[in-house]
């Protein structure tokens, strides 16, 4: 929205239809709850395509899975100023024209909107096997994702991962807690290697593999054995391994197709502005386009004016805010996240700020990397991000080095 004249004028000429949300999980609430906190009072409609309120994701992988997962486990507390909101749960979007201000849903309904929030996040990379339709395939997104992987992660299966990143090591170190055999396959260096850096992913493999887990790093999955369930994945090398349960943990892919035909950059997720309107192909904004969450990709002046996509859990907090803010014409000055994620691996808690896979030297700043330790993560000699086990209050002081 142009940032010219009274805001609150503006906004009510604009209000004929709702602010219409895409996608109804944190990225989407946050944003309902940031328009209300800055004093937009008119109709929101959130339209998700999980059957379920919105809900936490980060601890599926986590402490949720190794006990009882359901829907109380995880769903965020619903505060009164959102009472109102039209939530349209259970339903798909299906394609957008941002020109006429509308999109049409899976049952053929046509939503029209004075503003959109483009909030749909992420979905999970599968293998693209030729024997791949086989029962026991798990990733680990959504609630139903975990509750199905739940129920088979009993003592003594035999699980084979696919994928080193932080979702897969979060299983890995679950499932094992649970007493199951796991195999994690990979084709980097090291576990976390492209955030955490050579040294410290070296010594969460080393943690790993003292609680029994088996790691193969720069092996791949070419197929998988079964008739109607998997019995065993078959890696690049020729080797077979055996496998009741497999999850894939490969990456994400930007769910966007419904938004193609407009006059947008998806090339990776949603391009936008430093306010997170969406772009034109030309690189001016959509007045009333926003986009939030791990779907936005947008440039961050506290490190460069490279536009980038963050998939940290904070993000959606933080765009949801700058959205509503912008929209009310509250925002003020550049808008600079520093991007924060945290991962628990057994007694392992890890937690980091900044853009960590940007740095091109890590240096390990304080304690002692066999235990509790803190690295600094930088770039042409200014810090970019930290990250460390344990020794949090450390963590948390550097900070303010680059924001």
């Amino acid at each position: 929205m142009p940032d010219a004249g009274d805001p609150h004028r503006r906004i009510a000429t604009l209000m004929v239809h709702p602010v219409l949300i895409v996608g109804a999980s944190m990225g989407g609430l946050r944003t309902a709850e940031a328009l209300r906190r800055f004093g937009y009072s008119g109709p929101i409609t959130a339209i998700g395509d999980e059957p379920h309120a919105p809900y936490n994701r980060p601890p599926l992988s986590k402490a949720v899975l190794a006990e009882s997962v359901s829907h109380e486990a995880v769903a965020f507390e619903q505060r009164d100023s959102t009472a109102d909101v039209n939530w349209i749960l259970g339903v798909r979007v299906n394609s957008a024209d941002l020109e006429h201000n509308v999109v049409t849903d899976s049952n053929g309904e046509v939503h029209p909107f004075s503003a959109l929030v483009i909030a749909t996040g992420l979905r999970p990379r599968r293998l693209s096997v030729s024997n791949g339709e086989l029962r026991g395939r798990h990733a680990v997104r959504t609630l139903d994702d975990a509750i199905a992987l739940r129920a088979e992660l009993k003592p003594g299966a035999r699980v084979v991962i696919v994928g080193a990143g932080f979702i897969g090591c979060e299983v890995a170190a679950t499932a094992r807690t649970l007493g199951c055999d796991v195999t994690v396959v990979a084709p980097g260096t090291h576990p976390m290697h492209r955030s955490l850096g050579t040294e410290l992913a070296s010594e969460m493999q080393r943690r790993h593999e003292s609680k029994g887990v088996v790691i193969r790093m720069k092996t791949s999955v070419t197929d998988l054995v079964g008739e109607s369930s998997v019995e065993g994945v078959i890696l690049d090398d020729g080797t077979t391994l055996p496998c009741d349960v497999l999850v894939e943990a490969i990456g994400s892919h930007q769910n966007t197709e419904w938004l193609e035909g407009n006059d947008l950059d998806l090339s990776a997720g949603v391009l936008a502005d430093n306010d997170l309107r969406a772009l034109r192909r030309n690189g001016t904004p959509w007045d009333n386009v926003f986009v939030v969450g791990d779907v936005a990709r947008f440039p961050n002046p506290a490190y460069d004016d490279e536009a980038r996509q963050i998939e940290h859990w904070n993000i959606p907090t933080e765009t949801a805010k700058r959205v509503a803010q912008v929209f009310t014409g509250q925002a003020h000055g550049a808008f600079r996240p520093i991007p924060s994620f945290w991962t628990d691996q057994y007694d392992n808690h890890l937690l980091a700020y900044g853009v960590l896979s940007i740095a091109d030297d890590v240096t390990l700043i304080e304690g002692d990397v066999t235990g509790d330790c803190v690295f600094g993560y930088y770039r042409s000699g200014k810090m970019v991000g930290v990250c460390g086990i344990g020794m949090r209050s450390v963590v948390q002081s550097h900070r303010t080095n680059f924001v």
